[in-house]
C-alpha cells in the first residue's frame, strides 16, 4: 500500500480518505464562474447546486490527505473520467470523500491509474456522486520510449 507517500506510487487496493468537508457557495460559484457554467443553478443563491465536474476538487482532497510527499517525479495526466451524479449536492451539505485505487498498468510506456471516488452526505450516508478517474503518471514520448 502506498498511501502517506506520493500519487505516482499509489497501488492498486490502495483507499483513499475518508475526508469530510462542507461544501460552500463561494467554492461552488467560482468553479462555476472559472469553467464557464454560467446557468443559473450554478451561480444562484436560491437554486444553487455543485455542477458534476466539481468532484475533480475532491480527487486533490484525497491526494493532499493520502499523499503528503505530493504528487511524485512525473507530472499526471488527466486522461478520462465518469461522474454519475445520483443526487444533487447543495451547498451548507457535510460531505465524506472517499477513493480506492481499482487499476494500475502500463500500456505503451505510460503508467495509467483507476481510481473510483464515492461522494456521501455525511447526515445520511446517501451516495451521491460515483466518479471513476483514470489519469497518466508517467508520459514519456516515443523518443523517451525507444531509448
Amino acid at each position: 500500500m502506498a498511501t502517506g507517500g506520493v500519487v505516482t506510487d499509489l497501488d492498486v487496493g490502495d483507499v483513499l480518505g475518508p475526508v469530510e468537508y462542507t461544501l460552500s457557495p463561494f467554492v461552488v460559484r467560482e468553479y462555476s464562474h472559472a469553467v464557464e457554467m454560467h446557468h443559473e443553478c450554478f451561480q444562484s443563491a436560491s437554486e444553487l447546486f455543485m455542477p458534476p465536474t466539481l468532484i475533480h476538487l475532491d480527487k486533490l482532497r484525497l491526494y493532499n490527505h493520502a499523499c503528503p510527499g505530493g504528487t511524485g517525479p512525473t507530472a499526471r495526466i488527466h486522461y478520462e473520467y465518469d461522474a454519475e451524479v445520483l443526487a444533487p449536492v447543495r451547498p451548507g451539505d457535510r460531505l465524506s470523500v472517499s477513493g480506492e485505487v481499482k487499476e494500475r498498468y502500463t500500456k505503451k510506456g505510460r503508467e495509467y491509474v483507476l481510481i473510483e471516488m464515492q461522494l456521501k452526505r455525511v447526515s445520511d450516508g446517501e451516495l451521491l456522486v460515483r466518479y471513476f478517474d483514470r489519469v497518466i503518471l508517467a508520459y514519456k514520448t516515443r523518443d523517451e520510449q525507444a531509448a
